[in-house]
């Protein structure tokens, strides 16, 4: 536990500074006298500043991965468990963003580098939105051909809107309240069986 500590403290430490000066700006001095652990300290738990980095991306994914698969889980309709989860994938990475000030341009700069690191999470964020489509066929709620398919358009088209939704240029700055009622509207088209498109917006 202690271990565990330690890191996490280096960790969030690290993602302050970057915050305020940005990652080419800080040294890994400035890391360690912040954290009141020692260059030794530091240099155990972490070989570089790009590893340190990388753990606060981790970090950060994390916590956008605690957030979703708590929606996930809660007992409610499908297609608006689908609505909350797309909802909260976007503003938690808009959030961690803005809290990290400076570094946010380094999540833009560093694209490659984030792609690599999110690979995990990526994947489980498909199984997860795979989990919800498909107990929404279950259900008789969705009617999908192509479950992977589909999670793929929804996975991509995500990640599309991230930087869009960051600047609020998504749907040129309409309210939250606007755009899920139209985003509601688009995915029951997509993914309701007929007899359930016919009846819901008559």
């Amino acid at each position: 536990m202690a271990v565990v500590k330690t890191r996490n403290k280096l960790v969030d430490v690290a993602r302050q500074i970057f915050a305020k000066k940005g990652i080419e700006n800080t040294t890994m001095n400035d890391i360690a006298m912040a954290s009141g652990k020692g260059r030794r300290t530091l240099y155990t738990y972490f070989k570089s500043k790009e590893d340190i980095y990388v753990a606060v991306i981790e970090s950060e994914l994390v916590r956008l991965s605690e957030c979703l698969n708590a929606v996930a889980h809660r007992d409610m309709d499908p297609e608006e468990k689908l609505i909350e989860t797309i909802y909260a994938h976007l503003s938690k990475v808009k959030e961690a963003v803005q809290r990290n000030g400076n570094l946010r341009a380094e999540f833009f700069r560093n694209i490659i580098k984030v792609e690599r690191v999110r690979k995990q999470f990526d994947e489980n964020e498909r199984r997860l939105f795979a989990g919800i489509v498909a107990e929404g066929v279950r259900s008789g709620a969705f009617e999908v051909d192509n479950i992977p398919l589909f999670v793929d358009i929804l996975h991509f088209s995500l990640k599309g809107l991230e930087i869009p939704y960051i600047y609020g240029r998504l749907g040129r700055g309409l309210p939250n309240e606007v755009s899920r009622a139209i985003v509601r509207k688009m995915l029951h088209k997509m993914l309701a069986r007929p007899e359930r498109r016919l009846n819901v917006y008559q």
